[in-house]
């Protein structure tokens, strides 16, 4: 089977985060970029099934500019077979993602596309279900297990919903999105990261697909969080219910 997984490149989460002087980006030099940690963990789910089910092929893709190779060579580092890198200068949103997605399943007909629950630097959180409603495929999201079929054709998805878990049973060809307790990610070793520049990784310009990918939204401003004040005691429950009440206004 083929297994397509979808990567972008985020800030670290451990970078300082700076904001530019009109607000509406942040300022991207000397921050250190890596592989969403959601995609990182489709990834590594994709090479769980690869090592357990023989003839697996494992294909990465990215949108973005050449910049994001780095991020794909270290996910050829991890074990994938090859990548496919959408170039394009311009921000993406959501929608656009899927759309590009559905263009290239197109030509290369995965049985499984599984991608991060949401991509940290954004949160969106919907790409995923896009791509299920423009391919008319099933989806199972927030996925913390993901059991495949002896015979490769259907799937058992377990997931995390707010009352607990929820196992779904789909066909294939299915979307699946990862959550942070599906596994841990693998560290790529010296002699894989030796591979991954011999690995394919095919450049295609985002004009060439043909794909509308207007923006739908502007980023107004961008703040950053205020800072946490310190913590404050209270002499009685009686206290505690009035500051509740009268102050945080949260009952």
């Amino acid at each position: 089977m083929k297994i397509l997984v979808c990567v972008k490149r985020v800030p670290d989460p451990e970078t300082v985060i700076k904001l530019t002087p009109e607000g509406a980006s942040i300022v991207t030099d000397n921050v250190k970029w890596v592989i969403n940690p959601f995609d990182e963990i489709a990834i590594e789910e994709a090479l769980r099934i690869k090592e357990k089910a023989a003839g697996t092929e494992v294909v990465l893709l990215s949108i973005g500019q050449k910049t994001a190779q780095e991020q794909l060579r270290t996910g050829l580092a991890m074990g994938a077979d090859r990548a496919i890198l959408v170039l394009t200068d311009q921000v993406v949103e959501p929608l656009a993602v899927a759309r590009v997605i559905e263009k290239l399943v197109g030509t290369e007909k995965p049985e499984l596309i599984l991608m991060g629950k949401q991509a940290i630097d954004d949160d969106s959180n919907c790409a995923g279900q896009m791509v299920a409603e423009l391919l008319g495929w099933p989806q199972a999201t927030f996925a913390s297990k993901v059991v495949l079929g002896g015979d490769q054709k259907g799937a058992q998805v377990t997931r995390e919903v707010d009352g607990g878990l929820e196992t779904l049973a789909i066909p294939l060809p299915a979307v699946v999105t990862a959550d942070l307790r599906l596994n841990e990610p693998r560290y790529a070793s010296l002699p894989g990261i030796m591979k991954a520049r011999k690995k394919e990784l095919k450049e295609i310009p985002l004009a060439e697909l043909g794909v509308d990918v207007a923006p739908r939204t502007r980023i107004v401003k961008l703040e950053t969080p205020p800072k946490r004040t310190g913590g404050r005691k209270v002499g009685s429950v009686q206290e505690l219910v009035q500051v509740l009440h009268d102050e945080a206004k949260v009952i």
